[in-house]
């Protein structure tokens, strides 16, 4: 037992990725607590799900426009001072969105302004994150960090939309955006924490579409990433708008109120942690990509199954199935990405990852709200998965050789 608790938490013995991880974990519990409350305030508003739609895709409409660029600076620049800047920006946002909600003041125009700033500041964070684990940890370590660094998120998503839920019936749904305020204060104190003996930092006299194109044929000439890359845009922009769908489904298919809503997001995040667990201990096998595979056409036949879910408790049970499929895949990609890559790039390969898992969700957001708008919140899941499939066989079959390759466990490629 004590073995595999070591080999699960292996990278936790770093005392810098300690302080980074249980920061992050306390922020990003707010970060799923704004948007949860956000989410539903703004249906309450409208009563539109294509207004939810274009709310989400205000969020990640700057992923799309500015990642690559982000990845650029993200090499060239100190990732603990980008990230200090960036936790300072969301603390201010949510001072703003708290202020607005307890005034009786908010509008959706507010809100969708306030939404595409988290956007612009995501699009240097996350990328930031996601390159910031190796210099924590080392390569040693990089597998497990990936795995537990998934875990913080999917920490949030079942602690953060139940406390939304209950924080919205206790209190309001202002509170929840003062909850989330008070959070980014707790990873700003772990990222003064952190003592690095040495920054990864490369300064370039490149242009930066230069380094951009660098970055971009680097993963075109890798084949396995780039198989990953492509997978991850077809996965990603269609069955990765729960923030969109949930809410609808509970109201109208389930015809019921927030507390439904945030529980159905809680269980997706139930499965992503047992996901997220499992991959932290067994990332000391590396790769895994004949699961990875598995992965990408569970989630998309797992949603395309919710069109016959009418009960609560099967789409409880459902919802943590996709969760996990959506878990492993996202790990599994993210660990594709920066297996054996340059430090000197990891910036900027990390950024298309970070574009292919966010910055392509106004396209299935704004697909989805429609589709829903049109037929109704029951064919919001459907919708998404019959086309993933649809989309996955083609890119399968073309790459039908490296695809064999995948799914013999004892091949790993680079």
């Amino acid at each position: 037992m004590m073995n595999v608790l070591r080999s699960t938490f292996s990278s936790l013995h770093v005392k810098n990725f300690r302080y980074f991880w249980i920061g992050q974990c306390i922020s990003v519990m707010g970060t799923w607590v704004q948007r949860t409350a956000q989410t539903w305030l703004v249906y309450e508003m409208t009563k539109s799900a294509l207004l939810v739609g274009i709310l989400s895709a205000c969020q990640f409409i700057p992923i799309l426009l500015l990642t690559l660029v982000a990845g650029t600076l993200i090499d060239r620049y100190s990732k603990r001072k980008i990230l200090l800047l960036t936790q300072l920006g969301f603390l201010i946002l949510g001072i703003i969105m708290t202020v607005i909600v307890y005034l009786k003041v908010v509008q959706y125009w507010q809100v969708l302004l306030i939404a595409i700033g988290y956007g612009i500041l995501q699009s240097f964070d996350t990328p930031t994150r996601q390159s910031f684990v190796v210099e924590l940890v080392g390569q040693k370590d990089l597998m497990n960090g990936i795995s537990l660094n998934s875990t913080i998120f999917n920490l949030a998503k079942i602690a953060g939309p139940s406390l939304a839920g209950l924080l919205m019936v206790q209190f309001s749904v202002g509170f929840c955006f003062l909850v989330d305020t008070i959070s980014y204060i707790a990873v700003l104190l772990g990222l003064f924490l952190i003592k690095q003996k040495a920054v990864v930092a490369t300064p370039s006299q490149q242009r930066i579409w230069s380094d951009i194109k660098t970055g971009l044929a680097y993963v075109w000439s890798h084949a396995d990433v780039r198989l990953s890359a492509e997978l991850m845009l077809i996965v990603c922009t269609l069955n990765y708008n729960n923030n969109v769908i949930i809410p609808i489904f509970a109201k109208t298919v389930l015809h019921s109120g927030a507390q439904t809503y945030a529980n159905l997001l809680s269980a997706t995040g139930l499965g992503s942690l047992v996901a997220a667990f499992l991959m932290s201990y067994m990332s000391r096998f590396g790769l895994q990509r004949n699961i990875y595979l598995f992965a990408a056409g569970g989630t998309a036949a797992l949603q395309a199954t919710m069109l016959f879910v009418r009960s609560f408790g099967l789409a409880m049970v459902l919802m943590v199935a996709i969760g996990f499929c959506n878990m492993i895949f996202l790990n599994q990609s993210n660990a594709s990405f920066q297996f054996s890559i340059p430090n000197e790039l990891r910036g900027r390969i990390m950024s298309v990852y970070v574009l292919l898992n966010q910055g392509t969700t106004p396209i299935g957001s704004l697909y989805v709200g429609g589709v829903m708008d049109v037929f109704s919140g029951l064919w919001g899941f459907p919708a998404c998965g019959f086309l993933a499939l649809l989309l996955l066989i083609p890119v399968l079959i073309s790459q039908r050789r490296l695809v064999g390759r995948w799914l013999r466990p004892s091949t790993q490629a680079d």
